[in-house]
């Protein structure tokens, strides 16, 4: 099942089940509750065609469990350009879930916060079952499905952050969270472990790889989490590939920009993308100045 969530007309925020080109609405108030219900919910009777509608991010979790350094290849990279830590399995932390934005949204590009916008293509898992220290034989019981997450990342601020070993802040900034186009239920992927996966900025492909090369497996990640309590609807990332713009030879040339369309796309799982946008078109006034503390 390919869940989404959507509108329609002036009735926001609707459920519904992807059917090829027809939107089929699900008698549940949000994905969340459709998996806090142990995806045991019925039809409205109502469909939508695809093309009428508008796509949302296709979940809000309660929690976001991120995942850093899970690509050896994306170690690799940044330690041939000398980036500043290195960036090697075992970092997690939280995401901001207000800076959750869906398919087709801006990503509003805060020029006096960063200068160096970056993108990070992720595999997510959404867990289905709540639950807590259990092991990586348990794991398949509680992963409900997946879905493409573009880990949106201020260099600049990172870099900082990183001298005391953690990042948040620069992952956490509005409009830096976005996931979609849908949560393609578990059952559909016959292998987590095999999907290609592509970013592309305007056209031009930045990041290939395939989930074969993570370092961890999926189920270790997610009972790795689990003493962090899982409650039903809740994402964990996997962690980015190589060829982020930071780790090539002119990241200034390459980082993110005003205009730029960022299309990240993992196989079965489909398209996600976003345009960059600046302050003030995103919102019709100049960006309030950045305070400065540190």
């Amino acid at each position: 099942m390919k869940l989404v969530t959507f509108d329609a007309g002036s009735e926001p925020g609707l459920v519904g089940r992807l059917d090829g080109e027809t939107v089929v609405e699900l008698d549940v108030p949000s994905t969340r509750a459709f998996f806090e219900r142990e995806s045991q919910v019925g039809e409205t009777g109502r469909t939508f065609t695809l093309a009428d509608v508008r796509l949302r991010a296709p979940i809000v979790p309660k929690k976001f469990f991120h995942t850093a350094g899970n690509f050896r290849e994306h170690h690799e990279d940044l330690v041939r350009v000398d980036w500043s830590h290195p960036v090697n399995k075992g970092i997690v932390f939280f995401q901001n879930v207000d800076a959750i934005i869906g398919p087709d949204e801006p990503i509003v590009y805060p020029a006096n916060l960063t200068r160096e916008l970056d993108y990070e293509l992720e595999l997510a898992v959404v867990i289905g079952k709540p639950g807590r220290f259990f092991s990586a034989e348990q794991a398949a019981e509680h992963i409900a499905g997946y879905l493409v997450f573009n880990d949106i990342t201020a260099r600049d601020i990172q870099r900082k952050e990183m001298e005391s070993g953690v990042f948040s802040f620069s992952k956490a900034i509005e409009t830096f969270c976005p996931i979609g186009p849908c949560i393609v239920t578990a059952d559909e992927i016959d292998d987590p472990h095999a999907l290609d996966m592509e970013l592309r900025v305007n056209g031009d492909v930045r990041q290939k790889s395939n989930t074969a090369r993570m370092s961890v497996s999926i189920p270790q990640l997610v009972a790795y989490h689990s003493p962090q309590t899982y409650s039903a609807g809740d994402i964990v990332t996997t962690g980015t590939i190589a060829g982020v713009a930071a780790s090539t030879e002119d990241p200034f040339a390459n980082y993110l920009k005003p205009g730029d369309v960022v299309e990240a796309e993992i196989e079965d799982l489909g398209v996600l993308r976003n345009t960059v946008v600046s302050w003030r078109d995103a919102y019709g006034e100049d960006e309030p100045p950045a305070e400065q503390w540190v």
